[in-house]
Parts: C-alpha cells; structure tokens; sequence
C-alpha cells in the first residue's frame, strides 16, 4: 500500500506545474510588446486555458475515473508539456492563432486532466479529513505561481520569454510524469491478494447532475471564480497602473498571491471540517463581498496588496472546499466525474472573469466599476450558501 503522505506529494507535484497558469499576468506585458498584442488579445490566451481546463474536466471525469490516476496523469503530462513546447513556438513565429491552440486549447485539456487526476484518490487515503485531503490535493495549484511568478520573470529577461517556455515545459513533464506514477488507490490486504479498496457509498454522476444542490454549487463555484480569476488575470498589470508599482515588485506581488492562494486551500479547507463547508462558503463571500467594495476605491500600495491578498485566500479557499462538499452531500462513488462537472463553471467563468475585466478597462479606463460589480455579486452568493448550508446536505448517499 502506497504511502498516503507520499500520494499527498504527487499530487502537490503535479498541480505546482499546472497551477503556473496562475502567474500569467507576470508574463502579459512582455507578450503584448514582443508579439504586440493588446491586454485583450494578450488576456484571451489564458482565458482560453481555462475553459479548456473546465471543459476537459468535466467531460473527462468519467474517462478518468475508469482509466485511474497513473495513466490520466500522463496524459495531462503530454499535453500540458506540448502545450508549452507549442506556446514557444508561438511567440517565436508571432502567432497569435498558435498561441491561443497550443497555450489555450491543448494546454488547457492538459490543465483540466491533470487537475482532477489526484484529487479522489487522495479522499480515499483521507477519508476522516476530506477537506484538509483536498486542500493538500489543490495546494499546490495555488502554491504555483509563487515560485513560477518570479522564475517566469527571472527566464524571460535572461533567457527570452521563447526559452522561458523550453525550460518549464522541460521541467514540468518531468516532475507530472514522476508525480503521476506513484499515484495508485488505496488498497487492502486480503486472503493474500491485494484488492482496490472502494468506496461505493453516494450518488451516480448522472443523479447529481439533475439536482438542485449541484446547480446551487455550480452557481456559487462560477460567480467565486469569474471574480477572483478577472482579479488574478490582471494582478500585474493593474498593480502597475492603479497603485504605481514597478514590474518586479509587480511580479513579487503575483508570487505571494501564489503563496496565499495556496496557504488558503490547505487553511480554508482544514477549517471547514470543523465548521462544515456550508458555513465556510458563506464566510468566503461576507469578506470578498466587503474587500472588492473597498478594493475599488484603494490608491494605497500597501493596503492594495493586503486586500487582494485577503480575497485571494477566499478564491483559493473556494477550490479546495468544493471536493469535500461534493462528497458531503454525494458521497465518493463517482466523485471525480461530479468534480470534473463542476469544474466546467471555472471553464466559463476563466472567459467571463477576464474579459469582463479588460473590456471595462478599455471602456471606463478604470477598475473601479468592475469591482463594485463583483461585491454586489457576493450578496447572491451568501445567500444561496445560506440555503445550501441548511436545505442542501439531505440527500440520499447510500449505495443506489
């Protein structure tokens, strides 16, 4: 039997090189001007991955749960690394079609695979603790663009943005490919076999999808991401424009984004086995809902950063609790399939998020409105967590 603590580190492994994506904004200016591009062309390229990160997951949660983490690992290996080496070669012909293909389309199916493989084998090593095994399973997506952040600038002036992709993408299949083989499910000594240990217990994928609890938490898991991912999508960038920084503190900002994100998927998703998820959900919007209001009217460096950071832990929060609250109320039997689902808002959401954010950049040549936007959005939010927390948790889990 597989060393759970072990399984817990390839699945780090393997969302510390997807979860890059997140320190896209550190690279979006030098795009712009060797490519010259706009901040909205420029911005597509990363919402295109993650629409493919949510559509591949969500049709590609069933294929994972029948093929096991080792071998769907490797296929997020492939093409995420092809998705690199291709991006390279983008930036070097000055294609912005081969851009959005291979950093957007075969990248992003790279993203969405990679991201659910560990996930529902680490739940079953964890089966007390759901939400710290999810939050160490998606740690590291947020944790990623704290080392990729400053490495990615640190490539891109030395070695150009073409060899910044080589080198990653070099290191990157390298460190999935070693995650993805020690991935295995649990397994239980008997008669002097060993048998796959399974968790039968909950709902088929095809049940939940047609209740109400997982449109409620498609919902709030789709306005959670359009906000916090518009936000991250422009971190530098705006940064820069709004509060003065300079590029490098810029890219330091994105760096401890990352760590805060990561830090809020273990902290936010431990908290909420104590608390229960529902009520974990609500908290998150109370506080996005009061920092995006205030966010909008900061001209300070330093309170700018802390607010940020503040929602950044929620969003990264928000990630991490959604696994655990789909088991709660689910069960595990299929629960990569019902994960993968899900994920599909974070598909929509990495298009709405960014786009509305650029687009209102460009028209009000200001973040302002957009901020206001998203706090008022938090108030729906709070409340359909309310009605899940105390309507949503009555199904049936038994073996159907």
């Amino acid at each position: 039997m597989r060393n759970r603590w072990l399984i817990a580190l390839s699945a780090v492994g393997i969302h510390i090189c997807i979860g890059s994506v997140y320190a896209w904004s550190v690279l979006t200016k030098p795009i712009m001007q060797q490519m010259g591009l706009s901040l909205k062309e420029t911005t597509w390229a990363f919402s295109i991955a993650i629409l493919f990160l949510g559509m591949s997951a969500g049709f590609l949660g069933s294929f994972v749960e029948k093929c096991g983490p080792r071998k769907s690992g490797l296929i997020a290996m492939v093409f995420f690394g092809t998705g690199m080496f291709g991006t390279a070669l983008a930036i070097s012909m000055h294609s912005l079609a081969l851009l959005y293909l291979f950093y957007g389309v075969i990248g992003g199916i790279g993203l969405g695979t990679g991201y659910i493989t560990p996930v529902s084998t680490l739940v079953k090593y964890f089966p007390n603790n759901r939400g710290f095994a999810t939050g160490l399973a998606i740690m590291g997506f947020g944790f990623a663009s704290l080392i990729a952040g400053p490495l990615m600038q640190y490539l891109a002036a030395h070695y150009g943005l073409v060899n910044n992709f080589l080198f990653l993408g070099c290191a990157y299949m390298v460190i999935i490919a070693a995650s993805s083989l020690y991935l295995k499910p649990p397994v239980e000594t008997a008669a002097g076999k060993n048998v796959i240990k399974r968790n039968e217990k909950g709902l088929k994928a095809s049940q939940a999808f047609h209740t109400w609890q997982f449109g409620a938490l498609w919902w709030i898991f789709f306005v959670n991401i359009t906000c916090g991912i518009g936000l991250l999508a422009v971190a530098s960038p705006m940064a820069q424009d709004v509060v003065k920084m300079d590029p490098t503190a810029a890219a330091s900002m994105v760096g401890i984004i990352g760590l805060l994100n990561g830090l809020g998927r273990i902290f936010w998703s431990t908290v909420s086995d104590y608390i229960g998820r529902g009520m974990t959900y609500a908290l998150f919007f109370i506080i996005e809902m009061i920092a995006f209001w205030q966010l909008a009217a900061i001209t300070d460096e330093f309170l700018f950063q802390l607010v940020i950071f503040i929602i950044i832990t929620c969003y990264g929060g928000g990630f991490s609790c959604m696994p655990a609250y789909l088991s709660d109320i689910f069960g595990t039997r299929q629960l990569s399939a019902i994960h993968g689902r899900i994920l599909t808002a974070w598909g929509i959401a990495g298009i709405v998020g960014p786009v509305l954010v650029s687009w209102l950049r460009e028209v009000t040549n200001s973040y302002a409105v957009t901020l206001q936007f998203f706090a008022g959005c938090f108030i729906l939010n709070f409340i359909v967590a309310m009605v899940l927390k105390y309507k949503g948790t009555s199904l049936d889990k038994r073996k159907v």
